[in-house]
């Protein structure tokens, strides 16, 4: 074992590292050679979605006694996605160094990752693929279905539509605040197919949590049972020497990217597993995510795209019935991390609820209705689309730009009814990429202009170097690269300057002469970076495009587990 490095040592260096644990009661048992078991911990209060971590230790603590190992719980920077500003994207990296630091630098055989908000399962699973000692994550699950007068609601979807309703007259102040206090009434993350239950579900496809578990809500006791047999399970790993490096293969991404079309997953997954795969050296590109999911049906009737919620999803079959209905689509022979393969953990996996998990011969939506990438004039090197959370009428649109800078530029003047917009205008904003914001904000779904909403326009193309909450909906070009900041063509659009947008042929156009384009490239310059110091100026100066993941350079690839040598 990794860890008798340190416990077993002999003479001054064993002394010091088994004394200093004593101090906590542990008996001289423990440091019998046994595995140890590192449980990696996303709770904070000030991270609502992880809030409940601590007691799901405790389950994954009892199941690694139970199986013979060593527990030793330790705290990871916590990303909480409802509190944390700017963005928690521009510290997605940052988590994922600091789990990578945190396990190599200490006597660990295997880890248990816990996650459960957006940023989190990413970034531990980043974190864990560089180091490469065997892992197991455990999410926390979603929240309980919302319930206002007599209707489920779902975060973020509804509070997008309780928000324009309430710009555009149709609900009441009163009836939103009511609203507030329906939408979350359990621990857990969002329950609707936001970026966190995207991101819990892929790290099941992957195979990096124990099948069937992804979907278990954060307050049923069987979510406290996958904890407990997650910590069963890491001291095997911990034996078996099995590696995420060995679960995350190619195969495996391939598998992740059609689950989540076929869940009609966030947009923000595209960012997240190119990042992952670029960690355990898997050859994964944008393309993928286009050409892997063209014959994959959207079969989960889920919010954003759909009418249901998680806790319906799994009450249905979840994930594992999901994947059963698109089988002959999958990697069957790729290993999990529960021991078995994929095709292994599908067996007498049933849907209970075909509205909600849809067949696959009368699926939710058609094929290609999943994320589409896009390329073009206006986005050389790629952007994306939910197609299913979109408007069809606007899937083949072409129509002015109006353009801003900034969000807030934008956002100080969308409540104006004299704003020039009409239902074909094309609302861009820029500088809010990975650089330019920096960090990459969720800010992609503007919303609507005050003088559309009072005529009933309840959507319109929508173009931004942004990300989108995985929660949102609408006609939504997210990701545009090369970004703004960058001197992408996004940096060039002009107010009244022709775009258009072709989702059935993957285009995105500026309709501008290449000599007037030229002639606005000369006169750019760059825009100032706005921090000098402190992790935000290490983000930027080292940040990837969103088309390759949005690491940082000197992080992609792996470093191994290995430590230097030192003695005290």
């Amino acid at each position: 074992m990794r860890s008798t490095e340190w416990f077993a040592a002999e003479g001054r260096n064993g002394f010091i590292h088994r004394s200093w644990m004593r101090n906590q009661g542990f008996p001289t048992e423990v440091f019998d050679g046994r595995p140890v078991i590192g449980i990696a911990n996303t709770w904070s209060e000030l991270t609502p979605c992880n809030a409940h971590l601590r007691s799901v230790a405790e389950g994954v603590k009892r199941g690694v006694w139970e199986a013979g190992g060593f527990p030793l719980e330790f705290p990871t920077m916590s990303l909480g996605e409802a509190l944390m500003r700017p963005t928690t994207m521009l510290y997605r990296n940052l988590l994922a160094m600091e789990v990578e630091e945190s396990i190599r630098g200490n006597p660990v055989d295997a880890v248990v990752l816990l996650a459960g908000c957006d940023k989190t399962t990413p970034a531990m699973l980043m974190g864990a693929a560089s180091v490469d000692v065997p892992a197991i994550m455990v999410t926390g699950g979603p929240m309980l279905n919302g319930k206002f007068r007599g209707r489920d609601i779902g975060s973020g979807t509804d509070l997008w539509r309780f928000s324009e309703d309430m710009r555009a007259g149709t609900m009441t102040t009163a009836d939103f605040s009511a609203a507030e206090a329906c939408m979350s009434r359990s621990p857990g993350h969002c329950m609707t197919m936001g970026t966190a239950s995207t991101m819990a579900c892929l790290a099941e496809a992957l195979g990096m949590q124990l099948p069937g578990s992804a979907a278990v809500p954060a307050v049923d006791s069987r979510r406290m049972v996958t904890a407990h047999l997650a910590g069963r399970r890491a001291v095997a790993l911990a034996r078996e020497g099995l590696r995420p490096s060995q679960i995350m293969t190619r195969a495996a991404f391939e598998n992740a990217v059609r689950v989540n079309a076929a869940l009609g997953g966030s947009t923000n997954a595209v960012v997240h597993l190119l990042a992952i795969a670029g960690r355990v050296g898997v050859d994964l590109t944008l393309d993928d995510f286009d050409v892997l999911t063209r014959d994959v049906p959207v079969l989960a009737d889920l919010m954003p795209s759909g009418r249901f919620l998680m806790e319906d999803f799994y009450y249905a079959g979840g994930l594992l019935a999901l994947m059963a209905e698109m089988r002959d689509l999958l990697h069957l022979s790729a290993p999990t991390v529960g021991g078995g393969t994929v095709g292994a953990n599908l067996e007498g996996a049933v849907c209970h609820n075909p509205e909600v998990i849809t067949p696959r011969d009368r699926p939710f939506q058609r094929p290609g209705a999943g994320t589409a990438v896009l390329r073009g004039s206006l986005a050389p090197d790629g952007a994306v689309l939910k197609v299913s959370a979109a408007s069809p009428h606007l899937l083949r649109h072409t129509g002015p730009a109006l353009v801003y800078d900034r969000i807030e530029d934008y956002a100080a003047v969308c409540e104006d009814p004299d704003l020039p917009v009409t239902p074909d205008t094309v609302l861009v904003v820029r500088h809010a990429g990975p650089k330019g914001y920096p960090g990459f904000p969720e800010v992609g779904n503007m919303p609507i202009p005050r003088s559309l909403l009072d005529r009933g326009v309840s959507d319109m193309v929508r173009i931004s170097d942004a990300r989108m909450s995985g929660t949102g909906f609408g006609t939504c070009v997210l990701h545009t690269t090369p970004e703004a900041a960058a001197g992408g063509p996004l940096a060039l659009v002009r107010t009244g300057d022709l775009i258009r947008l072709d989702v059935p042929d993957r285009r995105l156009d500026l309709l501008v002469d290449p000599e007037e384009l030229a002639r606005r490239r000369a006169a750019w310059t760059p825009p100032d970076a706005g921090t000098t110091r402190g992790w935000t100026s290490l983000y930027v100066r080292h940040v990837q495009p969103a088309s390759t993941g949005a690491d940082l350079d000197f992080l992609v690839g792996g470093s191994g587990p290995d430590v230097p040598r030192h003695s005290h």
